[in-house]
């Protein structure tokens, strides 16, 4: 695999979609067309550049890969309002679906808050266009008492201080992330700071919208019908690992993989092991387009498989 590289190149033609309340939602497409989708929902206070060239590089010679800016972020619009409504975000991945034609096969891999998003999708549109999903480090709901959103010690000290206008305070609060986003920072400095530069690059006030809202997805993944693979790091401190094991115990269908000691960017700590993983569990499955079916069969009868590594 190449090496990891999170400069802000675009990692293929950018374009951009419309959302439901007129945002223009930008996102990156590469890889053959005939490809299985593959949309890439990031975390928050983050960007589509976070995946870095080398991971998008490596999977754009499988996929189709959407790399998608959630609104508020990258080069997405920020509108003032709107954040607090699960069928505006379940709107946006809608729009770069349709904006691309793509009625079947996708794959949804979120990201921390880009799992949140995608139970947004998934409450307001189904499964229909889409074949399996994949859950980083990600929570599924969000607000008090939410087990799906339980935020880690790192997310907890930073709060509220990284949602101030003060650069000091956002800094220093933000600061206390400390290596969360690539574990040990001995070797990946320049990624560290690429990915604590998109952090200060997301408006204060779009950090602080993205948790002013409640939601609880629990009924929606104990009824999910497609394969889905979750995938989170013991040592999470932005997003507990709780919170995945959640996801993994209400969805009959999910596959997970615990990484010990591994804190809230398994793909940066581990960028070979995170796409050996992940393109295993997407070319299990099947194509809706006559391709002989794997994981969505076998996935449907089991009672979920958990890997502990």
């Amino acid at each position: 695999m190449s090496e990891p590289d999170f400069s802000t190149r675009a990692a293929g033609p950018v374009r951009q979609a419309t959302g439901i309340d007129g945002a223009n939602i930008v996102y990156r497409v590469s890889g053959d067309p005939a490809a299985r989708p593959l949309v890439l929902l990031h975390g928050w206070a983050q960007s589509s550049a976070c995946w870095g060239e080398g991971l998008l590089a490596d999977l754009t010679e499988r996929y189709r890969v959407l790399a998608v800016d959630l609104r508020g972020h990258g080069y997405s619009d920020a509108p003032s309002a709107g954040y607090d409504d699960p069928k505006t975000w379940a709107g946006d991945v809608d729009a770069v679906l349709t904006a691309e034609g793509i009625t079947a096969d996708a794959v949804l891999l979120g990201w921390s808050y880009g799992g949140l998003v995608i139970c947004d999708y998934l409450a307001e549109h189904g499964t229909g266009a889409v074949s399996g999903i994949v859950l980083v480090g990600a929570i599924t709901s969000i607000g008090r008492g939410e087990a799906g959103g339980r935020v880690g010690t790192a997310m907890r000290a930073a709060i509220p201080g990284a949602m101030a206008e003060e650069p000091r305070v956002a800094i220093k609060a933000l600061g206390s992330f400390g290596h969360a986003l690539t574990g040990p920072t001995e070797g990946r400095g320049t990624e560290a700071q690429a990915l604590f530069g998109l952090t200060l690059s997301t408006r204060p006030r779009v950090r602080a919208a993205l948790f002013d809202r409640a939601v609880g997805h629990d009924d929606l993944l104990r009824s999910l019908d497609i394969p889905a693979f979750v995938l989170h790091g013991t040592e999470d401190t932005v997003v507990d690992v709780s919170a995945g094991r959640h996801a993994a115990e209400l969805i009959p269908t999910a596959v997970a993989s615990y990484w010990d000691g591994v804190d809230h960017g398994p793909f940066v700590a581990d960028p070979q092991r995170f796409l050996t993983e992940v393109t295993e569990f997407l070319d299990s499955l099947g194509r809706s387009a006559g391709c002989t079916p794997g994981w969505s069969e076998s996935a449907r009868s089991s009672e979920g498989v958990v890997i502990e590594t």
